[in-house]
């Protein structure tokens, strides 16, 4: 091949192979892009499951199948610390880890009073915005009446995955702040031992409160919004 065949044939792969990059690029800032929407998504498809079965496995039917995504989507680790607060700092690893659980428990226990059954709401995921805070997933559930209530999450990365750091309830509360607010006069008083024992009475409670069996078969559901 002559000198100048192989040079165009050099400018063509040089071409083809800065296309390629671009594309390469632009996937991989359009994956980054829906990575948190995607979080969001795949917790509303499966709290969406939970309340479609709602009536037939019950509660604690219910809080196994949302438990996993709560997990699984949920920076726990944050959102404890963020909640119990500056004693966070004072705490030995085997009490954060009973905090966390309870707290977990708490958490996953909400979602499955709250989400009891299923007439025909609507999750839907409406846009996302970085701003000087993090990324947030913005959202919107659509009651059975029509009625749209603004759901946004704050979203952190961990170990490379988009996980939820904070809810903010009509798009503006932060679930956070609220808890925290709540739960700080508790550690003030009693110690994370008592925060701890909130908590998990509270948990106990929901689970056990005819709240709970919401959804029967002749009991009328009443659709709410979670509030924390």
């Amino acid at each position: 091949m002559s000198d100048r065949r192989l040079g165009r044939a050099a400018r063509r792969l040089a071409t083809a192979l800065v296309g390629l990059a671009a594309v390469a690029a632009s996937s991989a800032s359009s994956l980054a892009a829906a990575a948190p929407q995607e979080t969001i998504r795949n917790f509303y498809s499966v709290l969406l499951g939970a309340m479609k079965n709602g009536p037939t496995i019950g509660v604690r039917g219910r809080y196994d199948q949302i438990a996993p995504a709560i997990e699984q989507n949920f920076d726990l680790s944050y959102m404890t610390q963020q909640t119990v607060g500056f004693a966070w700092r004072t705490l030995s690893d085997e009490q954060k880890k009973q905090v966390w659980v309870a707290f977990t428990h708490y958490l996953t226990a909400t979602y499955a009073v709250r989400f009891h059954s299923y007439s025909g709401e609507k999750f839907e995921v409406t846009g996302q915005q970085n701003t000087p805070y993090g990324t947030i997933v913005e959202s919107r559930i659509v009651k059975s009446n029509g009625e749209p209530v603004t759901i946004n999450y704050l979203m952190r990365q961990n170990s490379g995955e988009w996980q939820v750091g904070d809810i903010y309830l009509t798009g503006a509360i932060s679930q956070l702040a609220t808890l925290r607010s709540q739960f700080m006069s508790v550690v003030e008083r009693e110690g994370v031992p008592g925060l701890i024992t909130l908590l998990n009475n509270k948990t106990q409670a929901m689970m056990a409160s005819p709240a709970s069996l919401v959804g029967r078969p002749g009991r009328p559901p009443a659709h709410a919004t979670p509030t924390f």
